[in-house]
């Protein structure tokens, strides 16, 4: 994967595949990795995904495990994964996502308004669908997802965070958002129930999924009881969809629970050992569960992303 020069607001010469770009944001120099498909100049606006990398990683890292590009390439989206901020250069990266996580949350970094920016010189170098803009992310980044989504509802269809909840404390958001959370049981890093578990050189106390879907299945109004709508088996791995809808103005929440996984991202390789986060599966595939999902949803007279 050979990456372009960096893009600045002064380089706008894109081309299918992957550039690396900066943005001036906050006293410093944030990075990212753009992501676009063949032809994209020919299909007209654009869906665009922000994809977070998890706590300590970093955006190539993410693109690499992940799986999205091939099924955005597929669906025309391009995607965009922002690096977060650490001590060390493009190393060990975190996303102040509410009450976590590491270096980010101890300085306060902006994240939601940096996301922002960044859709902001995104729409001023290429045709964006204001109204299809979405958000994934793994651990840390899934926080960031429903950060985004909390601060920004007004711009964001629908978000996928996998393996992490929503740490904010925040007012409801200006409108309903689409939720799909994928999350093992046993999941030895974000505890499914809620709990403090370690991460590298940082302690998290995470907010239980169930809680966590409870609260947007409350800012969504959805009034489903949850109702199991597909299973799945792979390896000794279960995994079943609960649908909690329907939900107001067209938005939904579904959870694929799985059972059996760690904490890594389902159908893509173990981003750290399995010692370390426990077993990778193929029971989902994020990246095809997520592509399902996202065309589902639009954001209705969203403000223009500049």
């Amino acid at each position: 994967m050979g990456l372009a020069l960096v893009l600045t607001t002064a380089a706008l010469a894109l081309h299918p595949g992957d550039q690396r770009g900066e943005l001036a944001f906050g006293g410093t120099t944030r990075s990212y990795v753009l992501h676009l498909p063949p032809d994209f100049a020919a299909r007209g606006p654009l869906p665009l995904l922000l994809a977070f990398h998890g706590g300590g990683g970093n955006a190539e890292g993410f693109q690499r495990y992940a799986g999205l590009d091939a099924p955005a390439d597929a669906h025309g989206y391009a995607v965009v994964y922002p690096e977060g901020t650490g001590r060390f250069e493009r190393r060990l990266l975190t996303w102040n996502a509410g009450s976590c996580c590491g270096w980010a949350h101890e300085h306060k970094a902006d994240d939601v308004g940096f996301a922002l920016a960044l859709l902001a010189q995104l729409a001023g170098e290429l045709e964006l669908d204001r109204t299809r803009v979405y958000a994934t992310g793994h651990s840390n980044g899934a926080m960031m997802a429903y950060a985004l989504a909390g601060a920004a509802a007004d711009r964001i269809a629908a978000i996928a965070p996998v393996a992490g909840t929503d740490m904010t404390a925040r007012p409801a958001p200006a409108a309903p958002v689409a939720v799909l959370h994928i999350h093992s049981v046993d999941d030895p890093r974000a505890i499914y129930a809620g709990g403090e578990a370690k991460h590298l050189s940082f302690g998290v106390v995470h907010m239980g999924v169930e809680a966590t879907l409870a609260e947007w299945r409350g800012l969504d109004h959805c009034t489903g009881a949850g109702r199991v709508v597909e299973q799945r088996s792979d390896g000794g791995h279960r995994a079943e969809l609960v649908d909690f809808g329907p939900c107001a103005d067209g938005s939904d929440v579904e959870l694929w629970r799985m059972y059996g996984p760690g904490h890594g991202w389902p159908g893509g390789p173990s981003p750290l050992p399995e010692a370390v986060i426990g077993p990778k599966t193929k029971v989902i595939s994020a990246a095809s569960e997520i592509f399902a999902f996202l065309p589902r949803f639009t954001r209705a007279n969203a403000p223009p992303l500049r």
